[in-house]
């Protein structure tokens, strides 16, 4: 079990699979320490791409968020973000059990846009650059979007596209956080 840290849901537990062998959850204090630098999400629109048990987003939503979108193709994943939704009767969000590139093709037909992005594909893959070029070339980002990638190695990135990059290190764990 682990515990949403902030706002609406504070102290409220969610669960992460017990076969967790492609899931790695985010911890309590780097959510936490994550959420802090972020600071408001009032109104925001925002993705968790590679969700997981769908902690970030959740967090996200109990910090003001208006709508998440979680994608996942790992079904396990998916099955325990919906039951995370549905246990905190959370209705403002969307689940979409396909992978990564299919997703975004669907974002880019939709021409939807999103205001904060939680990006942490599985670390071996290494995406970061790629997946960031896709979100700004194919304008999926709101002007003042926030991207939070999440690695266990130094992550790769124009910083040039960014007015803010803050980058922290948790143990093994780095976290950047780009503000548009």
């Amino acid at each position: 079990m682990m515990r949403i840290v902030s706002g609406k849901y504070k102290r409220r537990l969610i669960t992460y699979p017990d076969d967790a062998s492609h899931i790695r959850p985010t911890k309590d204090r780097i959510r936490e320490a994550i959420f802090s630098a972020i600071g408001d999400l009032t109104g925001f629109k925002g993705l968790d791409l590679y969700s997981g048990s769908g902690a970030m987003g959740i967090e996200a939503l109990s910090r003001g968020c208006d709508y998440m979108t979680f994608v996942d193709k790992n079904k396990i994943a998916i099955e325990t973000t919906k039951k995370n939704l549905k246990s905190l009767n959370i209705n403002n969000a969307k689940v979409l059990y396909m992978d990564d590139m299919l997703a975004i093709k669907r974002f880019i037909d939709n021409k939807e846009m999103f205001d904060i992005v939680f990006l942490d594909p599985p670390y071996k893959e290494g995406k970061y650059e790629q997946l960031l070029s896709l979100f700004i070339e194919n304008e999926l980002l709101t002007e003042n979007a926030i991207i939070v990638m999440e690695s266990d190695r130094d992550i790769v990135y124009k910083e040039e596209r960014f007015k803010k990059v803050r980058t922290y290190k948790y143990g093994e764990i780095k976290v950047v956080i780009m503000w548009r």
